[in-house]
C-alpha cells in the first residue's frame, strides 16, 4: 500500500494516513517516536551481531511534536522532531504493519471493555 493522503493534527497529537486503498491509519504521535526505527532507539545487527542503543538521556522539549515530514523516495517517510531529531525512516510497510498493531490493541481494549 501506497497513502495517498497524511495529515497531522496538530491539535490530537496524531498523524492519519489514508492509503491508496481508502483505509485509514491514525499514529499517536507519542507511539511513532517511541518506536522509530532508527538505530538510537532500536539498536542495530551487524554481521549477525545485535548492538543494543545507547543509554537514552533526558527529554528536549519538542520530542512528541513533528517539526516535518519528507518523502524519502517512493517507499517512505523521514519525520523531523522539534527537538532536532530526524533520525529513522519510516517505510510504506512498517507504517503498515504499526498501523494495523494500533488497530488490534484498540480493539481488544474495547473488547476487553465491553466485557465488563
Amino acid at each position: 500500500m501506497k497513502p495517498k493522503k497524511i495529515k497531522l493534527h496538530k491539535d490530537e497529537s496524531i498523524l492519519e494516513i489514508i492509503w491508496d486503498n481508502d483505509f485509514v491509519h491514525r499514529f499517536p504521535l507519542k507511539f511513532l517516536r517511541d518506536e522509530s526505527p532508527d538505530a538510537g532507539n532500536k539498536g542495530e545487527t551487524i554481521m549477525w551481531k545485535h548492538y543494543p542503543p545507547p543509554p537514552k538521556g533526558p527529554d528536549k522539549p519538542g520530542k512528541y511534536e513533528i517539526e516535518k515530514i519528507d518523502k524519502v523516495g517512493n517507499y517512505g517517510i523521514q519525520i523531523k522532531w522539534k527537538d532536532g531529531n530526524d533520525d529513522g525512516i519510516y517505510s510504506w510497510d512498517l507504517l503498515v504493519q504499526m498501523g494495523d498493531l494500533i488497530e488490534v490493541k484498540n480493539n481488544l481494549r474495547k473488547d476487553l471493555d465491553s466485557e465488563h
